[in-house]
C-alpha cells in the first residue's frame, strides 16, 4: 500500500533514511535528526513531502520529494530526493508503485518534469529507471555547496 507519510511515520522514515545512507555507503553524511525531518515535512513551512509503502502494516520503503520549477518548460516539476525500499522487501513492486504514484502526482499537479539523481555505481537502480523510460541527463553535472562554503558565499 502506498500512502502519504504522516507525522507518526517520522521515526520509520528516519530509520529508512539511515538504511539508504548505509546502502549508498554515505552513512557518515547523515546529519539530520528525526526532529529535523518532522519539522521539514510537517512544520509551519513544509519543505518536502513523502510517500511510504507498507507491507504487512510495516513501513518498508519511502519516496521523499519536493517541487522545483522549470523556467524553460514554464511549469513546476517534482524532484525525487530519495527512493528506498528495504532489501528484503524488494522485487515485490514497491519501487515501481512509489514511482507510479509520483508520476500520478506530477500529472495531477501539472508538472512538466519528474527528476532525480542516481549514483553512477548503482547499476540495478539505473537499469530499473531505464526500464521505465527515464533517461540519463549525461550533459548535466551536479554542483553542491554545504556548510561553511554556503556561509562564506553569503558573506557572513
Amino acid at each position: 500500500m502506498i500512502r502519504p507519510a504522516f507525522r507518526p511515520d517520522v521515526p520509520s522514515l528516519h530509520a529508512l533514511i539511515r538504511e539508504l545512507a548505509r546502502y549508498e555507503r554515505l552513512e557518515h553524511e547523515v546529519l539530520g535528526t528525526a526532529a529535523d525531518l518532522e519539522e521539514d515535512l510537517f512544520g509551519a513551512r513544509p519543505y518536502a513531502e513523502a510517500l511510504v509503502v507498507e507491507d504487512a502494516c510495516h513501513v518498508v520503503g519511502f519516496a521523499l520529494f519536493f517541487h522545483n520549477y522549470s523556467t524553460f518548460v514554464g511549469r513546476p516539476g517534482l524532484y525525487l530526493e530519495d527512493l528506498f525500499v528495504l532489501p528484503e522487501h524488494r522485487r515485490k513492486g514497491h519501487g515501481f508503485a512509489l514511482l507510479r504514484e509520483l508520476a500520478r502526482l506530477a500529472v495531477e499537479r501539472r508538472c512538466g518534469r519528474l527528476e532525480w539523481s542516481v549514483l553512477k555505481w548503482n547499476e540495478p537502480a539505473i537499469a530499473f529507471y531505464r526500464s521505465l523510460g527515464a533517461r540519463a541527463m549525461d550533459e548535466w553535472g551536479t554542483f553542491r555547496m554545504t556548510g561553511d562554503t554556503i556561509v562564506a558565499l553569503a558573506g557572513d
